[in-house]
């Protein structure tokens, strides 16, 4: 029953964990927005009209549509969203079901870890690395943002894991290598496209977002990440320009295709490295 219990409480832990990535996801680009009217008033001169504070602490959450405070009760990971129908309990208008499918992928993902790597430090690192990127991934689609004080956080973290011994079979050197090629590697990407086609490719964020999971990873994951991020991407654009009429002008966030091969990395690096960098 040992193992049975460990598994339970670690998915109720990641449920939690997936309802606060949800508080984060909405809120982390609004709080964004706000701090860049502050500084474009404070650059002007324009005085702003006191606004109440705004974080991921407060206020309570509450239904989009009527501002209906949403209670302990009906802030119960899955479980209220399937009680309540998937509708605000005051006005009845639909909650997204992305609330419950984040919570779920958080809950199945830590659970994983500990599966991979046992109840170790590894495992506490993976999961810290896994939840950052399912909260970089869905901001990203919302927004096409990959906000900095998600990204170079996680770099920094991912650095300071090393130090501390808590990623297996990498290095502090393959780490402080992997930040350094990740994000040139993008870098320069970004210039010679932009040098060719007159136009940006992709976004600050991207570099900052493969810098850390070299530093996570090491440098030997950037060739399997950054190729299985691209294919993915190449072919999903293609889909959408074919079968959805999406026009091929309009930027497709790469940030979310990024985390999914950064987390394909992390479970099964060591054999997909070791096709193309034989010990």
């Amino acid at each position: 029953m040992a193992p049975l219990l460990l598994f339970v409480t670690v998915a109720l832990v990641g449920l939690c964990v997936g309802s606060f990535l949800n508080v984060v996801i909405h809120r982390v680009p609004k709080m964004l927005e706000r701090g860049w009217r502050e500084q474009c008033a404070e650059l002007s001169g324009t005085p702003l009209a006191d606004e109440p504070a705004y974080n991921l602490l407060v206020p309570r959450s509450q239904c989009p549509a009527c501002g209906h405070p949403i209670g302990a009760l009906e802030n119960v990971p899955v479980v209220s969203y399937l009680v309540l129908r998937g509708q605000c309990a005051a006005c009845k208008a639909t909650i997204s079901a992305r609330y419950p499918v984040v919570e779920l992928l958080t809950a199945t993902l830590t659970v994983a870890a500990v599966i991979k790597f046992g109840a170790t430090p590894y495992a506490l690192a993976a999961c810290v690395l896994l939840w950052m990127l399912i909260a970089l991934t869905f901001i990203d689609v919302d927004t096409q943002l990959l906000p900095d004080n998600l990204t170079l956080p996680l770099l920094w973290a991912g650095l300071l894991a090393n130090v501390l011994g808590a990623v297996p079979d990498v290095s502090l050197r393959d780490a402080v290598v992997g930040a350094i090629a990740g994000y040139l590697t993008l870098w320069v990407v970004y210039w010679l496209f932009k040098l060719i086609r007159g136009k940006e490719g992709m976004g600050y964020g991207d570099f900052k977002l493969l810098a850390a999971l070299g530093a996570w990873l090491g440098w030997k994951t950037l060739p399997l990440i950054v190729l299985m991020a691209s294919a993915v991407g190449a072919l999903i654009g293609m889909g959408l320009v074919m079968f959805k009429g999406r026009d091929h002008q309009i930027p497709l966030a790469f940030g979310p295709y990024l985390a999914v091969a950064g987390a394909i990395a992390l479970f099964f690096g060591r054999p997909l490295i070791a096709l193309y960098l034989p010990a």
